[in-house]
C-alpha cells in the first residue's frame, strides 16, 4: 500500500500556504481569492482551509458532520466542510467566516450575534453564523420553531440557542 505524506502543520500565515510534497494539484477559490496547491488527495475541505491556507475561523468540532462547527458556503449553500474532500470543489466559490465580514464592517448576522449575545464560549459561533446566513436565503417560515429546525445541524454545547434564534430573527426582520 502506498503511503501519502501528511500535510505540514500550519504556519499561521495565510500569505504562504502549505504545499504537500508529492501531493496532487488543486486550485480552490476561497473568499474571492485563488489558492493553487499540492495536497494529499484525502484532505478534507476543512483541513485545507485550516491547515493549508491558515484560515482558522472555521472550527473542527466532531469531524463527523454532526456538530456544524465547520460550516462554510459552497456556491452559496451551506456545507459541513469536514465531510467534503477539497478536491471536489475546484471551480466552486467557497466562503468561510473570514469572507463575510471583518471587524470594521461586520456582516449583519455577525452584528446580530453580538447584539443578541448569540454565543458563549464561541467555539460553534462561526458555524452557527455561516448556517444562519445561508438560512436567510433558504425557504423558511417566520416562526422560531422553523428557524430552529433549519439550524438543527448546528450544535451549541453552551446552550445559547434562544439568543442564536433571536439574532437570526433580528436579521430576517430587518
Amino acid at each position: 500500500m502506498q503511503e501519502y505524506p501528511l500535510p505540514a502543520p500550519s504556519n499561521q500565515n495565510a500569505q504562504t500556504p502549505n504545499n504537500v510534497m508529492g501531493g496532487v494539484p488543486v486550485k480552490l477559490r476561497i473568499n474571492s481569492r485563488d489558492y493553487q496547491l499540492q495536497i494529499d488527495p484525502r484532505t478534507t475541505l476543512l483541513d485545507f482551509i485550516r491547515e493549508n491556507i491558515a484560515l482558522t475561523g472555521t472550527k473542527k468540532g466532531c469531524d463527523h458532520g454532526q456538530c456544524g462547527a465547520c460550516t462554510v458556503h459552497v456556491n452559496g449553500r451551506r456545507v459541513n466542510s469536514c465531510l467534503s474532500l477539497a478536491l471536489m470543489h475546484e471551480g466552486e466559490e467557497i466562503t468561510t467566516i473570514e469572507g463575510i465580514g471583518d471587524p470594521d464592517s461586520l456582516h449583519p448576522m455577525q452584528a446580530a450575534f453580538v447584539s443578541c449575545d448569540g454565543y458563549q464560549c464561541g467555539y460553534c459561533t462561526s458555524g452557527q453564523i455561516m448556517s444562519a446566513v445561508a438560512l436567510c436565503n433558504e425557504p423558511c417560515g417566520p416562526s422560531d420553531a422553523e428557524v430552529k429546525e433549519l439550524m438543527s445541524g448546528n450544535i451549541c454545547r453552551c446552550g445559547a440557542y434562544q439568543n442564536i434564534v433571536a439574532a437570526i430573527q433580528q436579521v430576517r426582520k430587518s
